[in-house]
C-alpha cells in the first residue's frame, strides 16, 4: 500500500521537545521531518529551502510572538499546516493561536502519539483543537477570560493604528501613513490584540466604533486616556 508522505518541519526552543518529536516521528512510515529550528528567526530561514506540509510551533518563542509568528508563516507559506504544540492549555493561548492561523493544538501533557496523529488529522485538512475550547474559538470577537480589570489603557500611537485597522488598512499602508515601520505597525497590532483580547479585523472595527474611534458608526461611548470595555 502506498503511504502519502507528510512532510513535517519543527520548532521548539527545547532541545529534548525536539528530540522527543524527532524520534516519535522517526517511527511514522506515512512521516518524515524535513527540518527543525530553535527559534522563529531561524525557522524563517530554513523555510525558505524546505516546502512542508506541517509546521509543528512552540507558541512561547523567546523573540516573537507564537500568534505573529503564526501569521507570518501563513504568509510565507500559505499552503503549509501549521500546529501549536504548548505546554500552556490556557484559553487565551488556545483562542490566539486559532486566531493567529493555527490548524490545531496540541498541549505538551499529553502522549506524542497525539501530535502525530493531529499531524496527520490536519494534513488531510482537518482541525484539532480541545473540545471544550471550540466555542471559544467560533465566538466572533472572542476573548480569552480577564484578570478582573475593568480597564484597558491604550497609548496615543496604539489608538493611531487601532484606527488606522478600523478604517481597513493594511499593516503596510498604517505603516506609510504613521511613518513608522512595517514590524512596527505589526507590534502595535500585537499589543492591541494582547491588551483588548481581539483577534480579528471584524472585532477591532467594532471595538473602535463602541468606542468613537472612528465616525463609521455611532459612538455609544466616550473615551479617554483609558478605554473601558
Amino acid at each position: 500500500m502506498n503511504h502519502v508522505n507528510t512532510k513535517v518541519f519543527l520548532v521548539d526552543n527545547h532541545p529534548v521537545v525536539l528530540l522527543a518529536l524527532r524520534s516519535r516521528l522517526a517511527h511514522q512510515r506515512s512521516v518524515s521531518v524535513v527540518g527543525e529550528a530553535g527559534d522563529a528567526t531561524e525557522a524563517l530561514r530554513k523555510l525558505k529551502r524546505v516546502s512542508p506540509d506541517v509546521i509543528v510551533i512552540e507558541p512561547d518563542l523567546p523573540g516573537l510572538d507564537g500568534g505573529e509568528f503564526a501569521r507570518r508563516l501563513r504568509q510565507k507559506i500559505p499552503r503549509a499546516k501549521i500546529i501549536a504544540y504548548s505546554a500552556h492549555a490556557d484559553q487565551e493561548y488556545v483562542v490566539r493561536m486559532a486566531h493567529c492561523g493555527a490548524h490545531g493544538y496540541v498541549t505538551k501533557d499529553k502522549p506524542t502519539a497525539k501530535i502525530v496523529e493531529t499531524i496527520l488529522h490536519v494534513h488531510r485538512g482537518g482541525l484539532e483543537f480541545p473540545p471544550n475550547m471550540v466555542d471559544a474559538i467560533l465566538a466572533p470577537g472572542s476573548k480569552p477570560p480577564s484578570n478582573g480589570a475593568n480597564e484597558v489603557v491604550l497609548t496615543q500611537r496604539e489608538r493611531e493604528v487601532l484606527i488606522l485597522l478600523a478604517e481597513g488598512l493594511a499593516n503596510r499602508e498604517v505603516a506609510r501613513t504613521l511613518s513608522i515601520s512595517v514590524r512596527t505597525t505589526e507590534t502595535h497590532r500585537e499589543h492591541l490584540t494582547h491588551k483588548l483580547g481581539i483577534f480579528t479585523v471584524a472585532g477591532l472595527v467594532k471595538y473602535a466604533i463602541q468606542h468613537e474611534l472612528t465616525s463609521l458608526g455611532p459612538p455609544p461611548v466616550k473615551i479617554g486616556a483609558n478605554v473601558s470595555k
